[in-house]
Order: C-alpha cells, then structure tokens, then sequence
C-alpha cells in the first residue's frame, strides 16, 4: 500500500517503515529564503524544486520528498532586507547531518535536489565529506533540477542565460504553482550591465559571485535579473514540466553510473 502522500511531512512512521520495504529514494529540496525582485516571495528558491520533487515523486511512484531546506545560502543578496541565510561551515554541516540521518532511516539514495544557484558547490563537497559515514549502499548526492534540460530549452527558459534570478522562467513557474504570490504590479525588467569579456567562461560566475557577498545587491537596483514582464503561466508549466523530466533522466542517468562505475 503506498503512503497517503508523496511528502514524508504528511506520512506517519508506519508508513514509512512500509514505503522503505520497497523502495529508498528521498528528494530534499534546497532552496534559499532571500529576495526575489519587486514582485515575487521571496520563498520562490524552495516553491520550485518543491514542486518538482512532488511531481516527479507522484510520476515515478519511488520516492518520497522531505521537508525542504529554506535557510541556505544567500550572501551574494547580502544588503537586500530579504537575505536570510546560513554561513558556508553551518550549511555544509546541515547537509552532512541530513545525509547521515536519512540514510539512518534507512533511505540509498538521498537527493539534495537544489533550486538555487549559490549552493551547488558546497552541497557537493558536504556529500562528499559524509561520504564515508554512510551506510553500505547509501549515497547521498546533488544536482539542481535545471541540469539535464537541454540547451536549447534550457535558453527559452533563462533567457539566453541574461534572467538568472526573478525573471521570466522563475516567475513564470511561481505563477504556475503560486500565482497569488506575485504581485504583477511591480514586475520589471533590469539587467546587470555586465562588461564584454574573452571568455564569457561560466568560471566569471564562480569567481565574481560565488566569492563576493552582496554580489548581487551591489549590480541590480530591484533585485530582479531578467525581464519579468514576460512571465506568463502557461510558460511556467512548461518550464516546470522541463524540470520534472530533467530530474528523471537524471536519476535514471546517476543509477547507469553508479551500476557500470562501482566505486571501491
């Protein structure tokens, strides 16, 4: 018999001890809780690959989502009233505890399933510090769900790469997930007046706004990072479908790997 619900939240321990008969894949969701531009919550880091996990865990009918990770990290909006976030050490640390703890229950696959950008890198070397505290069998690992949409869709979605952060694509799965949340009033448009550069390598990323707090608050005056105005729902369950398929064919992909590279 399944559990009455794709969210562990809304199960009891019954439940679960029954689901994990079965099955072993969790999906925890990683957001931030920071400032997402005039016009949208700032919950929209963790509304997002909320929905996706949910969708995907209703599709394929072997997972369950946990609670989400709102409190991240966020320092590039650093001087924004909405920047709520961890330090680099307690977030890894959360991760660490998480992975370990899930893997207790009796979960194989622990999937940090990560909506925002900021967090990629530290929640991969946080895996990798736990690594080998976990149980045989267990792995806990990381991707943002934006990671196997191709680039053709993956450009309509960000705008070519120039709406990064409360544009068209996120506003436009919030609208399709939460449209209450969205005060159209105040959607704009702003766009970082980045310089011309050689490479336009995404190394610039790393070295500009992973490393630098206040980032963000520092090249935007709204806060928003692409054209919002064009946000629509219909666009929004689209791009959400997009992601629900990205996340499949990234599970099914990880599985491949883990089954043909065994590691010692």
């Amino acid at each position: 018999m399944d559990p009455k619900s794709v969210f562990l939240a809304d199960i009891t321990n019954r439940e679960l001890e029954l689901f994990l008969t079965k099955h072993h894949t969790v999906f925890i969701p990683v957001g931030a809780t920071e400032q997402q531009g005039p016009h949208s919550p700032v919950s929209t880091g963790v509304l997002i690959p909320q929905e996706i996990a949910k969708r995907v865990a209703e599709k394929q009918k072997d997972a369950l989502v946990a609670p989400a990770l709102p409190y991240t990290l966020s320092y590039p909006h650093r001087g924004f009233a909405c920047e709520f976030s961890l330090s680099i050490d307690t977030f890894m640390a959360t991760i660490r505890d998480l992975a370990i703890s899930f893997a207790r229950a009796g979960f194989k696959r622990i999937v940090f399933l990560n909506g925002h950008y900021d967090n990629t890198y530290a929640i991969a070397y946080a895996c990798a510090q736990v690594a080998d505290q976990l149980p045989e069998g267990a792995k806990a690992f990381p991707f943002n769900y934006w990671d196997g949409i191709p680039a053709d869709r993956w450009s309509k979605m960000y705008e070519d790469g120039r709406g990064l952060h409360a544009g068209e694509g996120e506003v436009s799965m919030i609208l399709a997930i939460r449209p209450d949340l969205i005060d159209r009033e105040y959607l704009n448009a702003e766009f970082p007046n980045f310089p011309e550069t050689k490479t336009k390598s995404p190394a610039l990323h790393t070295a500009f706004f992973f490393s630098a707090p206040r980032s963000v608050y520092s090249m935007t005056k709204s806060g928003t990072w692409g054209d919002a105005t064009k946000a629509t729902a219909e666009k929004g369950e689209q791009f959400l479908q997009w992601g629900v398929q990205s996340v499949i064919d990234l599970m099914q992909d990880i599985e491949t790997t883990f089954k043909e590279l065994p590691i010692r």
